[in-house]
């Protein structure tokens, strides 16, 4: 439908600058229009449906692929991810675009641009499209041993029967929903990485908790024991200059005489008759 609209619009230029030319032969400058106007002039008469078509597609995209927010194909360049920005950008701008998820769509995009103009994320998801694109040649390659005039037509074509098939829309969308999942893989992979970092933070948080608790328990302590000294001194004290106090009807234990150890004899008790 874009497409098609393009060409109209084409076409209705075309025919103006036409009329343009030949109402007016001396005034070549008036005829010049300058291309970011003509584009802007574009989107402005593109209907509602077309952009929240666009809005749309964006919002359904795969989280984890920029490339497919971009609607591009996995070997653009950065030049040509700044252009398709520029160019998705203008038709999604909330400003432009009535869709109630229009700021939505126009942040995705942005942060699309984001990641594959950044040189490490794009070289992450650079490898796990190759990786992908590896696993579905490996894949292929056991199937053509079993097709015999599949495999005699590739080595009779060095290679181009390969190149032509990965070419191919078949390819591509397997292509797609390989990289779809290997990017799944990889980021329940760093999310679950995550948790176990997650969890061990929290118990050595709470380790260290309980040893600040322990401490702080020793401290107090420690300081109300060092607190009750003067107490406990006083009372030694007294009690030492005191003596131990008999209460009345106390029966005192007997005395033990102690041996002289001088005498060569035992001190016996004495019976009394």
């Amino acid at each position: 439908m874009l497409q098609i609209q393009t060409g109209q619009f084409r076409r209705k230029l075309k025919k103006k600058k036409g009329v343009q030319r030949i109402g007016s032969m001396g005034e070549a400058n008036t005829s010049s229009v300058d291309d970011d106007l003509l584009l802007k002039n574009f989107y402005a008469e593109v209907s509602e449906v077309e952009r929240d078509n666009e809005v749309a597609r964006i919002l359904s995209c795969f989280k984890l692929n920029a490339f497919e927010y971009l609607n591009l194909p996995f070997d653009s360049s950065p030049e040509d991810v700044k252009k398709q920005y520029r160019k998705l950008s203008l038709l999604v701008h909330p400003d432009k675009c009535k869709h109630p998820q229009a700021k939505e769509a126009f942040s995705a995009l942005a942060k699309a641009q984001q990641l594959l103009l950044d040189p490490q994320e794009r070289e992450y998801l650079v490898n796990q499209i190759n990786a992908a694109r590896e696993e579905l040649r490996a894949k292929r390659k056991k199937q053509l041993k079993k097709d015999t005039a599949s495999k005699l037509k590739s080595l009779v074509d060095e290679g181009k029967y390969e190149q032509e098939y990965e070419k191919s829309e078949d390819f591509q969308h397997k292509l797609k929903l390989k990289v779809r999942e290997l990017l799944t893989d990889q980021e329940w992979r760093r999310r679950k990485m995550q948790m176990r970092i997650s969890e061990e933070e929290g118990r050595l948080k709470k380790d260290e908790e309980e040893s600040k608790e322990m401490w702080k328990r020793k401290r107090e302590h420690e300081e109300q024991w060092e607190g009750t000294r003067e107490n406990r001194v006083s009372s030694w004290r007294d009690f030492m200059k005191g003596g131990k106090k008999v209460k009345k009807g106390e029966i005192r234990p007997p005395k033990l005489k102690t041996e002289d150890p001088n005498k060569s004899y035992v001190q016996r008790p004495v019976k009394r008759g």
